[in-house]
């Protein structure tokens, strides 16, 4: 019974712990309303745009060789402890080994997106969900809410030369701040550059994510959803496709063409 005593201070001092985190709960909730109702706003797009950009990866033509991985790294300038696509070899098919690149799947409904208690991951007018390094504050909520593991914290500083440059290309966006989260952009800094210039992305290289133009298997193919007439609309018009864990309801825009037969897209993109 003595064991299980509280003295009087002890009790004094556990019911200030208490008052203190019940007053900061109220004072939380009752200033969400007016935050959420702005970040919400931050998270839909502030515009519309006539695009709806999209990947296509073919699982029979991909042969794990990661060139995707390392152009990924360069351009984005990614320390070398991280990445921002992977590749993994799954279940064969026949005497055919297949891999499965994953990356950040720019979801239409996007978990990263509707839990960010800053706004920092949000959508762009054409689909991309992007990050805000400015506004992340490191809690890594988008990280854990991914369904993919397409996302990683900067836990240091990037520092010193990058060692896949310039073997697999040249950086073209600066690097983050220790401490928030990365991901895969889709190569906006491409694709909007591209565009100013009259590029079309997904045909013209320049304005085509890094990844797709260095497969050399052309296992990758990138274009416009909304374009009945890009590569990505013919190739999930005429061939069976599916999306990672499609029963989530998140919407990925990144499409697999299964390995499971022989079949040739290349009609498809001319």
């Amino acid at each position: 019974m003595e064991e299980n005593k509280i003295d009087r201070r002890s009790f004094i001092k556990l019911g200030t712990i208490g008052l203190a985190a019940t007053t900061v709960g109220v004072a939380w909730t009752s200033g969400q309303s007016d935050k959420q109702n702005e970040l919400n706003a931050r998270s839909e797009p502030e515009a519309e745009s006539p695009h709806r950009w999209a990947m296509v990866i073919d699982q029979a033509k991909c042969v794990g060789c990661e060139q995707c991985v390392l152009a990924c790294k360069a351009q984005n300038d990614i320390a070398p402890d991280m990445a921002w696509s992977k590749v993994t070899l799954v279940e064969p098919v026949g005497q055919q080994e297949v891999y499965l690149p994953v990356q950040c799947m720019h979801c239409e409904d996007a978990p990263c997106v509707d839990i960010c208690p800053v706004g920092a991951s949000y959508y762009r007018p054409d689909g991309i969900v992007m990050m805000d390094y400015d506004r992340c504050i490191g809690c890594r909520y988008c990280e854990i809410a991914c369904p993919y593991g397409a996302r990683s914290f900067n836990w240091q500083k990037f520092e010193g030369e990058n060692p896949v440059v310039p073997a697999w290309g040249q950086p073209e966006v600066p690097r983050r701040p220790r401490g928030v989260v990365e991901k895969c952009t889709f190569c906006a800094q491409r694709i909007d550059r591209g565009l100013e210039f009259g590029l079309i992305p997904g045909v013209d290289q320049a304005a085509t994510p890094a990844c797709v133009v260095a497969c050399p298997q052309k296992a990758r193919t990138f274009g416009d959803l909304n374009d009945p007439n890009s590569s990505v609309s013919k190739l999930l018009a005429n061939h069976a496709s599916y999306q990672l864990r499609e029963d989530l309801g998140t919407g990925p825009r990144i499409y697999y063409l299964p390995a499971v037969s022989p079949h040739h897209i290349e009609e498809d993109q001319a």
